[in-house]
């Protein structure tokens, strides 16, 4: 992957909590993750618009977290919003997606995780399309697509 300037959201004022399922130490993460994987799932960085792999893949598959593997979102819920990072109508379950306040930047968000291992995915707002009017909004650098069937089992 190309390295490109990433954003660091550092004034975030809410840490998410995680249930500790995967628990990894920072010196774990950091030999697991390539440096611009790190930064975006560890230290909740931000890739430019329009730079991510995965904007546009549409052939169908299941986007997991780049960090532990776990299915997150399928193609079969991928639209372009425009937005220039992946986006998703909702996740394959979502129990799998944590959420929580993100005050950084001076904005008022809400910050989507990986519920396995707590990694920064993006965020989600109440502007997409039907059926669920949500834009989870997701860093490529936060995902690891697998080729397949991306049907939704929601």
């Amino acid at each position: 992957m190309s390295e490109n300037p990433i954003s660091s959201a550092t004034d975030q004022s809410t840490a998410p909590s995680t249930d500790g399922e995967l628990p990894r130490s920072e010196e774990e993460w950091r030999a697991r993750l390539d440096p611009n994987r790190y930064a975006v799932l560890r230290e909740k960085a931000t890739e430019p618009p329009f730079s991510g792999e995965l904007l546009e893949v549409h052939q169908p598959g299941t986007f997991r977290c780049a960090g532990c593997g776990a299915p997150l979102f399928t193609t079969a819920d991928k639209y372009d919003s425009g937005s220039g990072w992946p986006s998703f109508t909702r996740p394959l379950d979502p129990s799998a997606i944590d959420e929580a306040e993100d005050r950084s930047h001076g904005m008022r968000r809400t910050e989507i995780l990986c519920h396995r291992c707590g990694g920064h995915l993006g965020h989600v707002f109440p502007d997409g399309p039907a059926p669920t009017g949500l834009r989870y909004c997701v860093n490529s650098l936060s995902l690891a697509f697998e080729p397949g069937s991306g049907t939704s089992e929601a």
